[in-house]
Parts: structure tokens; C-alpha cells; sequence
């Protein structure tokens, strides 16, 4: 787990903390509601309390990217049920929309692939909103590929993608 801050251009990727949950929840929908044309819908989740949950999660990791005391971006990942320990899923991936086209998702990405390797990850896979371009332009730039083994359904609202963690 990443425990040491990580520092990039003033950018410190580290651990988020229980503490910060209502922020992470803050900044995520944020960033969500800038692919939801006619807004955020109302999905009565709780999501600083889901947040805590994620970063006290034992088998998980949250990541948080911030610059100048403020939390500008999260990372949340683990792996998922019924999975080889070999596969981790990038649950939550969020910049804040003011910070977009500054190299923090970069940043935050390259900071999730070395915690993966470290890890022994071989492979990372992820689902993206499907209205969600800019989200999709920035995976492929990192790498992400659709995921083979999970083709999109007809009337599905997700893409799966999948990421080789050991082809760096």
C-alpha cells in the first residue's frame, strides 16, 4: 500500500483518510455529474459513508491526489469477488473537472499501476459510463483496451475495459 507521499510537481498522491471520506464523496460527484447531461440523478446512496467504508476497507486501496491542501483527485480499487488475485478492478476514478488536462489523472493512473505491481497484479479491468468520451479517451491513452471478455450488452450503460498490468 502506498503509505509514503508520493510527490509530483507539488502533486502528493498518498492513502486517503477515513477522515476525508466526506471530501472523496464531494469531489466524486463532482466529477460524475459532468457526464450526466440532464443531472446527477438521485440514487439515495449515502456516499461519504460508502466512501469511509472503501478506505477502512482491509483488501482495498484508495488513493487520493492533492496540490495545495486540497483534494483534487481519487483513485479507489480492489480486488473483486469471484476474480483471480491476479485482477484488480478500478471501481472509482475521479479528477476534479477544474483540474482536467493538468497531468493529475496521469499522475494518479501511473501512481495506481505501480501500487498494482506491487502487488503482483497482472491485469486491471474497469467499467466506464458509456456517455462518458472523455473518461474513454483518457484510459485508452493510458493503455486500456475493451475488455474481451466482456463485450457490451445491446442495451448496456457501461464499457468494459482491461489494462496488462505486467505488458509495461
Amino acid at each position: 500500500m502506498i503509505e509514503a507521499n508520493r510527490t509530483v510537481d507539488s502533486l502528493v498522491i498518498r492513502t486517503a483518510l477515513p477522515a476525508e471520506a466526506a471530501a472523496v464523496a464531494e469531489l466524486h460527484l463532482r466529477a460524475r455529474a459532468t457526464y450526466y447531461p440532464d443531472g446527477l440523478p438521485d440514487d439515495g446512496l449515502d456516499w461519504p459513508a460508502l466512501w469511509r467504508e472503501a478506505i477502512e476497507r482491509p483488501d482495498g486501496h484508495v488513493l487520493c491526489a492533492v496540490r495545495d491542501s486540497r483534494l483534487i483527485g481519487i483513485a479507489s480499487f480492489r480486488t473483486p469477488p469471484d476474480t483471480s488475485a491476479e485482477t484488480v478492478k478500478l471501481f472509482q476514478f475521479h479528477v476534479d473537472p477544474d483540474r482536467w488536462r493538468g497531468g493529475v489523472g496521469t499522475a494518479l493512473h501511473a501512481a495506481c499501476v505501480e501500487q498494482w505491481r506491487a502487488d503482483g497484479r497482472r491485469t486491471a479491468v474497469l467499467d466506464v459510463h458509456a456517455g462518458n468520451e472523455r473518461a474513454q479517451a483518457f484510459y485508452a491513452r493510458q493503455g486500456w483496451v475493451p475488455d474481451p471478455e466482456n463485450p457490451p450488452a445491446e442495451d448496456d450503460h457501461h464499457l468494459y475495459l482491461r489494462y496488462s498490468v505486467a505488458g509495461e
